[in-house]
């Protein structure tokens, strides 16, 4: 878990530290591949950091000199040096065995990918049905609930044609790259995938040149990669699920599957009630690097809504809170997609 170490982000409600809930211009602190630039703690140089005690265990801090961030792990500052594409550059400090990515303990996804996706349903609610016909013989099936005046995808959208939707060219993926994730999951999809930016820059009366470093005006209703009759939620559609389902203080608790968040390093687990069948699941997210974090601990859904050039509105989810809200970060992330029936 990343514990929020300053008292200057009190509306934080994801762990990546560039996560801003609101209006307002961009202060992301993503970089241009949607690296991590800022953390819950920044100081000058490694020797700076305060000791990994248990109550720092998942916390995250920035060394600026080394432009790294850290995670407080198992008693030690773990690196992830997310400024460099290569893998292999991830590391520990002298005295730690293995890397983050190398040590099981730290792998946050165990349990989440052991389950089939049915296993996330909550069996008290009574789901619809929507068959997705666009992957030619490898038609999907996903199950769609009723909550408040919205029909939404019950499940994470799992669609991959990047000959007929070629915006998904390298820009959609399962998580760890393992084909067997997204039958659980579903896919990552930048932004530009989300709102398939190239269908919007073919239009033919309203072309739109769309994504990551490019401002565009939307269409009310954004199809993006969704089915025929469904859409990319916008910003205003996710503020009327909270509302429907109490409020954004206790939309987490309530929207999040009953299993499946692991809550790693948290006293007790992270689930949901999953009180409206939304049953959202810990799908983590993929950075601008290529590296893969925090399945079984966080979910970000992107909306069809956008502030600036390089960031868009997404609804996020943790595993040590019961609220959600809507923030912006980098259009080049990889996160999960709900449809919504028009």
């Amino acid at each position: 878990m990343r514990k929020k170490i300053s008292l200057m982000l009190p509306l934080l409600c994801a762990p990546l530290a560039f996560w801003a809930c609101g209006d307002g211009e961009s202060s992301s602190g993503a970089s241009a591949n949607g690296s991590v630039s800022e953390s819950d703690l920044v100081v000058a140089t490694f020797d700076d950091l305060p000791v990994c005690s248990g109550k720092r265990e998942g916390a995250t801090a920035y060394v600026k000199d080394e432009k790294t961030a850290y995670i407080c792990e198992d008693g030690k500052w773990i690196s992830d040096d997310e400024t460099d594409g290569d893998d292999s550059s991830s590391s520990v400090k002298p005295g730690s065995s293995s890397s983050k990515k190398d040590d099981p303990k730290s792998n946050s996804s165990r349990g989440l990918f052991d389950m089939t996706k049915d296993e996330f349903l909550n069996p008290k609610v009574s789901y619809g049905e929507m068959t997705d016909t666009r992957d030619n013989k490898t038609y999907k099936t996903y199950k769609t609930v009723k909550i408040g005046d919205q029909v939404w995808m019950a499940e994470n959208l799992n669609y991959a044609d990047s000959v007929k939707t070629p915006s998904l060219k390298g820009n959609s993926w399962c998580y760890d790259n393992k084909t067997e994730n997204c039958d659980v999951a579903g896919r990552l999809y930048t932004w530009a995938a989300a709102i398939d930016s190239v269908a919007l820059a073919n239009d033919a009366d309203n072309p739109q040149i769309c994504g990551y470093g490019k401002t565009c005006t939307l269409p009310t209703v954004v199809q993006g990669v969704c089915p025929e009759g469904w859409h990319l939620p916008s910003y205003d559609e996710w503020e009327t699920l909270f509302k429907a389902v109490g409020g954004s203080s206790a939309a987490g608790k309530a929207l999040k599957s009953g299993s499946g968040w692991s809550g790693s390093g948290w006293s007790g687990n992270g689930n949901g009630t999953d009180t409206y069948g939304f049953s959202a699941l810990p799908a983590g997210y993929r950075d601008g690097n290529g590296g893969f974090y925090n399945a079984g601990n966080y979910a970000y859904f992107w909306s069809a809504s956008e502030l600036g050039s390089y960031d868009a509105y997404s609804m996020g989810l943790y595993y040590y809170g019961e609220y959600a809200c809507v923030g912006h970060l980098s259009k080049n992330l990889g996160f999960s997609v709900r449809c919504l029936q028009n």
